[in-house]
């Protein structure tokens, strides 16, 4: 690579410039090329780049290189590992909203990590949770910021991911997302949502996603996982579902289900509901995945007329 060409990955984006830190150390703030516009490719933070530098030290960034993976929303690239937070209590748990989060991350080579915050408020329900989860091979930690719990383990999860790797920690305002940021990463100053307690949603939260370095990964807070609209947006189709349900898998595969065209939801000799029936697959998990089958087939329909 010449001199006046370098890499690095893009640390955030705000009004058309983006910080990139360079391979090496440094950093730089630089549009990216107007061809990127014309073409409508995007640049996200966790995109790894070439940058062409002028004697000034100023860049513009030349090329995406290529990647991993690609969300939209919110946009981010090259995602390793997501940590969904949820509350078990106040406010109350979203399973849905949680398998909804794992479907994606399923789909798109991410692994998911379960944290159940604030066990204090409701430690029968949290334990209840972490059972599901846990059951089909998700790793779940049980958390509270006001006891410590769970935090160490959290904390020396986070500490053994890849060098370079790219996290984020999605959750719904009031989850306590912010807090466990804080405490585990108690030099950086993350973004901080405030609830509403009349209508218990978030105020003054981060608008764009940003990678903070760790000093061995990137971690990213990220507004936007709770705009979960399968019907309005793109994650995967009705035909990629069964596959983004782990649990599925081994039932999935030879000889499978006796229909080839399987919904998995009550068909006779589906060897998914077979499972489901002698209890190894969670009945809310099976329910998460025909509300999404629902979700999906409805938009199909709207597509094709």
């Amino acid at each position: 690579m010449s001199d006046n060409i370098k890499s690095g990955i893009i640390i955030k984006g705000l009004s058309g410039l983006y910080e990139v830190r360079l391979d090496g150390g440094g950093s730089v703030l630089c549009p990216a090329r107007g061809l990127f516009r014309h073409e409508g490719e995007t640049v996200a933070a966790g995109d790894r780049c070439a940058l062409t530098m002028s004697p000034d030290g100023s860049g513009s960034i030349t090329e995406i290189l290529p990647r991993r993976n690609l969300l939209m929303r919110p946009p981010i690239a090259n995602l390793d590992t997501l940590f969904i937070v949820i509350a078990a209590a106040k406010p109350a748990p979203s399973p849905f909203t949680v398998d909804k989060l794992t479907c994606i991350a399923v789909h798109n080579d991410i692994t998911p990590k379960i944290v159940i915050n604030k066990k204090e408020l409701d430690p029968e329900r949290a334990e209840s949770l972490a059972g599901i989860y846990r059951s089909v091979g998700f790793e779940t930690f049980l958390t509270s910021c006001e006891s410590g719990e769970g935090m160490k383990e959290l904390s020396e999860c986070v500490a053994s991911l890849g060098e370079g790797s790219i996290c984020a920690f999605a959750g719904a305002s009031g989850v306590g997302k912010s807090t466990l940021l804080g405490v585990l990463f108690p030099d950086m100053e993350f973004a901080t949502g405030e609830i509403s307690r009349k209508n218990q949603r978030g105020r003054h939260t981060t608008r764009h996603v940003e990678l903070y370095d760790t000093g061995r990964a990137y971690v990213a807070d990220t507004p936007g996982f709770t705009l979960l609209d399968f019907t309005r947006y793109d994650f995967f189709d009705l035909d990629d579902l069964p596959f983004t349900f782990p649990e599925f898998a081994e039932h999935l595969e030879n000889p499978g289900c006796r229909y080839t065209r399987c919904t998995h939801k009550t068909e006779e000799g589906c060897a998914v509901v077979d499972a489901l029936n002698r209890g190894l697959i969670p009945l809310r998990r099976h329910e998460s995945y025909c509300a999404l089958w629902e979700e999906l087939k409805e938009k199909r329909d709207r597509e094709y007329d």
